[in-house]
Formats: structure tokens, sequence, C-alpha cells
């Protein structure tokens, strides 16, 4: 029997990558918004749960030296599934707060050992070319599942709030996600690549020895410091304003947001933003499937990635009544985003995973991807509280000139050199 299409595993596998890390990102802080946390908490504590994918590559060594990546795949899809269902139950109690982060950062954990799994089976399945060809569509249905959960899901909420109340609607939320992530789980056993053999149980010394083979290799990479720079400050405006903007559409506008319901939101996202997104990670992909990513293409995706929150900013400014203007800043950005973020895939992707423990490697510079959002969304929460939301997104777009730096030094690898990597 032919082997499937690798859409047929890459368009669930990364929409399963997506869907939780997006719920804790992005959807909880609407939860929490609506439950009444302050917006400090809410950016703090939803971005330091989001650790687990900065640490990953501390146990992605082991996952190369026990069982199959499709094992890993599978098996932590089903568990974030049923945390999820335990998150919901969790809303209903009064320190539910505190118990929902708990378990959200266990599903962090869990979603953290499924990418690095879900990555080494596409770093191993796929050559250099097919690579560049479908990571366009790997970052669409990664950006499907933001959008589902940021739009389709939180629109959900909203109308569910109106009629059995807050947290009753965001209990069937989290079971709707619960649901999703077994459906896939289930999917996944029969569809996912199965030629791979597992690999010789070894003992916890051996373990730790390749772990530690593994982090000195990752910083023996050539040109490893610009790397690093590239990858930390690449998102650095990116992980203020998105953690902020949904705070700031829900927001008063006695207090400087839009006032909008969380239908509203939901609505936005879901439909808007879902068919920007789409589209921007489509066609970056075919932008860079031909000539890989060169110094010119990746400072082109860098001012789509960044350029858009001028767009936040004008709103934040002059605080627009109609839907339709803030739809259109919503789908402007979402574009860029989708666009955009190939840039940073790729580059990890060609510039950092090639070599001996291409999977691992992979990992830590995707963790540290996640670094570079993860810590300026914690502080975000206080800079908004203090600067307010117009003086927030101004000075966003003065975040995004260290991207552009970065962007315009790292040294990037010709092809031939990534080719002769990749047989190493």
């Amino acid at each position: 029997m032919a082997p499937l299409h690798p859409i047929f595993w890459i368009s669930t596998t990364w929409f399963a990558m997506g869907l939780p890390f997006v719920a804790l990102s992005g959807a909880s802080s609407i939860m929490y918004k609506n439950l009444g946390v302050s917006d400090a908490q809410i950016a703090f504590w939803t971005s330091i749960i989001m650790i687990p994918w900065t640490l990953k590559p501390l146990w992605g060594p082991f996952l190369e030296l026990y069982k199959t990546r499709k094992f890993f795949v599978y098996t932590t899809q089903l568990f974030t599934g049923l945390v999820f269902g335990m998150i919901g139950l969790t809303l209903q109690l009064d320190q539910f707060f505190s118990t929902s982060i708990a378990l959200f950062m266990i599903i962090a954990i869990s979603g953290a050992t499924h990418d690095t799994a879900a990555d080494g089976v596409y770093l191993n399945e796929l050559n250099v070319t097919q690579q560049a060809k479908y990571v366009g569509w790997q970052g669409a249905f990664y950006n499907i599942a933001k959008v589902f959960s940021g739009g389709v899901l939180v629109y959900l909420a909203g109308e569910l709030e109106q009629r059995i109340g807050i947290q009753s609607a965001w209990m069937i939320v989290m079971f709707v996600y619960g649901l999703i992530m077994l459906c896939i789980g289930l999917y996944s056993i029969k569809i996912l690549p199965s030629n791979q053999e597992g690999l010789k149980e070894t003992s916890l010394k051996e373990g730790l020895a390749t772990l530690k083979d593994v982090i000195v290799t990752f910083f023996q990479k050539k040109n490893i410091v610009f790397s690093l720079c590239f990858i930390i400050f690449y998102r650095f405006a990116e992980g203020q304003a998105i953690k902020i903007t949904p705070l700031f559409f829900k927001a008063a506008r006695s207090e400087g947001g839009l006032g909008l319901s969380t239908s509203e939101i939901g609505l936005l996202y879901g439909v808007f933003g879902a068919v920007a997104f789409v589209l921007g990670s489509i066609v970056a992909g075919h932008f860079v499937s031909k000539k890989g990513l060169d110094r010119t293409r990746l400072m082109i995706l860098c001012a789509f990635f960044n350029i858009p929150f001028v767009a936040y900013a004008l709103l934040a400014i002059f605080v627009p009544t109609q839907l339709w203007i803030i739809a259109a800043a919503v789908a402007i950005e979402y574009f860029g985003y989708g666009f955009g973020f190939i840039g940073i895939i790729l580059f990890i992707m060609q510039n950092i995973a090639p070599g001996k423990y291409k999977m691992a490697h992979y990992a830590f510079g995707s963790g540290l991807v996640n670094l570079g959002f993860m810590i300026p969304s914690m502080i975000s929460g206080v800079l908004s509280d203090y600067l307010g939301y117009k003086e927030f997104f101004i000075w966003v777009l003065f975040a995004t000139i260290p991207a552009f730096v970065v962007s315009w030094l790292v040294p990037l690898k010709g092809k031939e050199e990534i080719k002769e990597e990749q047989k190493n």
C-alpha cells in the first residue's frame, strides 16, 4: 500500500499542535478576563505556563531513545484531551484560577512533548525540498487551530455566556477542546507514518550523556550567537501585542478599550482572522519554496510580521466604533502574521536543526522561539496597565525594531550547505 500524502497527517498534527498552545496563550485570557481576573495577572500567568515549550529540548533527546515519535504524538494528544476535560470541571470551583492554571501547565508539558515528537516526524519523513514545500501548509493548519481556538470557540463561549453563565459556558468550551484532541489522537494512531523503527532502550546514564552531547553540539553550531539573537528578538513585539490585544478588545471604552463582546471578538478572529491567516501562510509557503530563504526574503517576511501592528496602534489611538474597521485591522495583522511566521520556522528548520540531532536541535530552536514570545508577554500586562492601551500599542511599534536588526544581520546558510548537513 502506497504511503498517504503528507498533507493527511501534517494537517491534523499541526492543528493538534496549535490548539492547546493557543488555548493557553489566547483563549484562556478572554476566559479569565470575563471571570474577573486582572490584566496583569492574566498576562503573567498565561505566559509563565508556556515555559514547557521553552524547556522541551531538555527531554527531546529522550524521545529519540525510547519508543517511536509516532507513539509520543498520539499519546500526548489523547492525554491533553483528558486534561482539558478536567479544566472544564475546575471552573465550577471557588479556587478555579489556581487550579486551572496548574492543569494548563500540565497541558503545556504534554503539548511541548507532542510538538517535539511531531517535528521529529516531519524532519525525518520529508526531505529538504518537501520541508520547504509543506512548511506553508504546516503553518496554515497551525494557524487554523489558532483561529478556531481564538475565533470559533471564543464565539461559542460568548453565545453560551448569555444563556448559561460565564463559568458553565467556558466549562463546555473546555470540554470541546478535550473532545477535539481525543478525536485527533485516535486518528493519529492510524494515519501517522509508521515506518520508523522504535529505538533501542538505553540506560538513564546514556540518555543524560546524549542530552549533554545535544546541548554541547547545539552551542557549537556555526554562527549560533547570531542565530539565537534572531530567534529571541524576531517575536519581541508580537509577544507583547498578541497578549494584550484581546484584552484591549474586551476592555470598556471608558478604560481606553473597544468594548467588544466575547462573541464579537470570536467573530473577528474566527472569520476575518481565519481567512487572512490561512492565506498569509499559504502565500508565504510558495514565496520561499522555490528559492529558499535568503536575506531579501527574510527581510520581507520580517516586515510582513511586524509592520501590521500599526493597525492595532491606530485602533488604540482613534478607538473606532465601526466593527468593520476593527475587522480590517485584524485581517491585516493576521495575514502578516501568517506570512511572516514562516520566516522563523524555516530559519530554524534549515539553519539550526540539520545535523546529528536534528529533532532535538529543532526543539531547542522552537523552544527559544517560545521564550522570545513568553518573556515580552509576561511583562506586557504590567506595561499595558502602566502606559494605557494607546501608549502601549505605540510602544509596540518601537519594539519591532530589534526584529529588523537581527533579520538583516543574521548569517544564512546556502542550499548546498543545508543539503550537505541534512546528509550527516
